[in-house]
């Protein structure tokens, strides 16, 4: 990988934002629209197929994107959307298939022809999937539309290989604090206007853990220590006291874990656990979805989270959208930083040219295409809506789209439905907005880095005696191992 790659793909956090204030296109007609797939402010909808005597053939839709069955009016949402996708597509069977990627399940089902359709990964992702030809090239399909061209260019590079492009985004992520304003108000820490006193710096981010550990007896802070989730949290951190993880050196990778910075950002969670103790119980115990249901259940007052998952605490675990607030990262004594990154749609190797534009079309009707069309429009609303009734913050999202009309669009839409008092999010939306806050995940093998990042946590956490900078050590080496023997080739 080159340097000038990995400057583009730096970029992508900081364009994420510029397009919240300028766009640069038209919108595009599709080749395979929807009935209304005309600007929202054009007054007539043209179409834009010729009419046929052909009946088209029959095949089914595989939605990897479909809700869980824990989620039932998200499911009754997605229904909406398939009726209103029928209307136009009757020729297509809608099979609900919902899945959630996992690096250990990925290739037994890709190989097996058993992925659906159309399914989400992250951000770190997309270059494996193409170089293990697991996913689908859609170029063709989106060029169609001219959707390749209204894509934020550094997340199409993200997508993309050879001129070839892969997927499209859903959305993006900046890594904020989660805080529940209810421990928050029996802690005191509240100002005179009922908003939470929140931690500015790591070092406050304790002595505030504490605060709330004393006086309410439940976790200042709830800290992921299972899985590689755990990792990706401390990156955040570890970068808050100087570090960087990983380097680039003639066009290879080389792992920076053992440094003085990163042995630092160990310790100090180390503290929190042993000087502080204002963690929940077993933090090894503790991995994305746990944290949600501790902050949530008002077990936890703090959580390390982003603004794509504010549905988790809420919705799925019952604290009333008034009680969640987001803020800032906390700064440390090497600056204060966002880890950002996202969602891509991808599509599966076996998927037929019809298939992939039918999921393109059903896009279309969630909302979540670079088109501002009355059904695209519904679909955001529908979505808001839906927010609404399950008390969900109706907030802004990051957009990955350089369309102008949509962003407007966006915009409006989530004026109209906010259901929250916005004074609970603007420090958050605020400071992501400044020059060099925003970090992508580190390059290399991300994931990789982030198991053995776990490893150090765990060890940290379960024994007093750890000696961080030994254990710092053997993550330093490992990683290396991996890099060496699966990127640096």
């Amino acid at each position: 990988m080159k340097k000038t790659k990995r400057l583009v793909s730096m970029l992508m956090c900081f364009l994420l934002i510029a397009t919240m204030l300028v766009g640069c296109k038209k919108d595009n007609n599709t080749a395979n629209t929807s009935k209304n797939d005309t600007p929202a402010t054009t007054e007539e909808a043209t179409p834009t197929e010729a009419a046929t005597d052909t009946p088209a053939e029959k095949f089914q839709l595989k939605l990897g994107i479909w809700p869980e069955d824990t989620l039932p009016d998200d499911i009754k949402l997605h229904e909406g959307y398939v009726k209103t996708f029928n209307e136009t597509h009757p020729n297509v069977e809608v099979v609900p298939d919902h899945y959630k990627y996992a690096t250990d399940t990925f290739v037994s089902l890709a190989e097996s022809g058993n992925l659906p359709t159309i399914f989400e990964t992250w951000y770190t992702e997309p270059q494996k999937l193409i170089n293990g030809g697991f996913v689908a090239d859609i170029t063709d399909e989106l060029k169609a539309r001219g959707w390749d061209t209204a894509m934020n260019p550094s997340i199409l590079n993200l997508l993309s290989k050879d001129g070839k492009i892969y997927g499209i985004p859903r959305d993006g992520y900046a890594l904020g604090l989660m805080v529940n304003v209810e421990l928050f108000e029996d802690a005191g820490l509240v100002d005179a206007n009922g908003y939470p006193k929140y931690p500015k710096t790591w070092d406050e981010l304790a002595q505030t853990a504490k605060t709330i550990k004393d006086k309410t007896g439940q976790a200042g802070l709830c800290l992921l220590a299972k899985d590689n989730a755990g990792g990706w949290h401390f990156s955040n951190i570890a970068w808050a006291f100087g570090a960087t993880l990983t380097l680039e050196k003639d066009g290879k990778f080389v792992a920076n874990v053992n440094t003085p910075e990163a042995i630092k950002a160990m310790e100090y969670v180390k503290s929190l656990k042993w000087d502080y103790d204002v963690l929940t119980p077993d933090p090894t115990n503790e991995d994305w979805g746990t944290g949600f249901v501790n902050l949530g259940t008002s077990t936890a007052a703090m959580y390390i989270a982003a603004n794509d998952a504010v549905n988790q605490p809420t919705q799925v675990n019952g604290l009333p959208v008034d009680k969640l607030s987001l803020v800032p990262m906390p700064a440390g004594p090497g600056g204060q930083y966002s880890l950002s990154g996202g969602t891509p749609y991808m599509f599966s190797k076996d998927a037929t040219p019809d298939q992939i534009n039918a999921a393109l079309d059903y896009l279309e009707v969630m909302g979540k295409a670079p088109v501002a069309t009355d059904d695209a429009i519904a679909g955001m609303k529908a979505d808001a809506q839906n927010k609404n009734d399950n008390g969900v913050p109706v907030i802004p999202r990051f957009p990955c789209w350089v369309d102008q009309k949509v962003l407007d669009a966006e915009s409006a839409v989530q004026k109209e439905y906010s259901n929250v008092d916005m004074n609970l999010y603007n420090d958050y939306f605020n400071i992501i907005k400044a020059d060099g806050n925003l970090r992508l995940e580190e390059p290399g093998s991300a994931q990789d880095l982030y198991a053995e990042l776990t490893k150090v946590l765990q060890a940290v956490i379960t024994d007093k005696k750890a000696d961080v900078a030994s254990l710092m050590k053997t993550a330093n080496d490992n990683y290396q191992k991996l890099l060496d023997e699966n990127v640096n080739k």
